[in-house]
């Protein structure tokens, strides 16, 4: 006589995945700053999304690492780094841990709009004595006329400043003479609104209009112009500049990368097809707002009669 199968009642869950620590945090990081930024769990441990976010972190630092690690010695002989729209701090609390705590010389500053992040990140900061790390609760915008900030930086990132929010981070660096920018945009909304009120006039001069004829074409095709001319900008006011992907980034379309150097050196080129885009675009007025030519590149600047 057949015996009828007994029923199997539902599997327990498994745990998530453990990592090895070894294998995954860079020599020297504090674990207690990773538990606090709920990194590693209060047992130490990395799951699998914690992990992923700590490799896309250590991705960025390393470009950071590298551009500081060849940046002449300042005069001063210190390292300044303003962090805008710094969030929770996780770069720039991983930056001071791993960089400039052995720089006695050395400051590091955070700025962010939200009042309740700027007084956590510096309690964290109190807690584990980072006290050359400081955060003013201001935007990118009012912050280059804060008396707390220091005349020049030596380096500027901008991790996902939303909109303008990025070109405010470079006018805040032009104007501080940062020696090295790196920018990873976001939500480039202003150029795409600019496209959408001269769509139709574009659409009777040119078949290229259809490239943006669309509104998802229109926020793909204002963000790709964005950045092209955030890098000839860059490069017109003497940046030696390179775009590059952030791997591990892939799941978002924010993870594009722009790295600019100082180098003193202007490039009239760059300032002459930022203008010639603009004015293919229909976006001639951003020559008086984001896109200011320096003095010597002063004739590329004019607007016509």
């Amino acid at each position: 006589m057949n015996k009828t199968p007994r029923k199997q009642g539902p599997k327990p869950a498994s745990a998530p995945a453990a990592y090895p620590l070894a294998d995954e945090v860079r020599p020297g990081q504090s674990i207690q700053l990773l538990q606090e930024l709920h990194i590693l769990t209060r047992e130490g441990k990395l799951n699998q999304d914690s992990r992923r976010k700590l490799k896309q972190v250590y991705h960025l630092y390393q470009f950071i690492e590298k551009l500081m690690l060849e940046l002449p010695p300042s005069s001063t002989g210190t390292l300044t780094l303003a962090d805008h729209g710094a969030g929770k701090s996780y770069l720039g609390f991983i930056l001071y841990d791993l960089f400039f705590k052995n720089l006695p010389a050395s400051h590091l500053y955070g700025i962010e709009t939200r009042a309740e992040l700027v007084q956590k990140s510096q309690a964290l900061a109190q807690q584990l004595g980072f006290g050359r790390m400081s955060f003013l609760n201001t935007s990118v915008a009012e912050s280059t006329q804060s008396a707390a900030l220091p005349p020049t930086f030596d380096v500027v990132t901008a991790l996902h400043a939303c909109d303008t929010a990025t070109d405010d981070a470079i006018a805040f660096g032009l104007q501080k003479k940062a020696r090295a920018f790196v920018l990873v945009p976001c939500c480039q909304a202003e150029v795409a609104r600019h496209l959408s009120q001269s769509k139709a006039l574009s659409l009777t001069r040119t078949p290229l209009a259809e490239l943006w004829r669309h509104p998802l074409h229109t926020r793909e095709m204002g963000s790709q112009i964005t950045n092209v001319l955030r890098c000839l900008y860059l490069e017109a006011h003497g940046y030696q500049v390179t775009v590059t992907e952030l791997v591990g980034w892939e799941h978002s379309m924010k993870n594009e990368l722009i790295l600019a150097r100082y180098t003193g050196q202007r490039k009239r080129a760059a300032a002459q097809r930022l203008r010639a885009i603009l004015e293919e675009f229909g976006l001639l007025a951003l020559l008086d707002t984001r896109f200011t030519l320096p003095e010597d590149n002063a004739q590329d600047n004019a607007l016509p009669a």
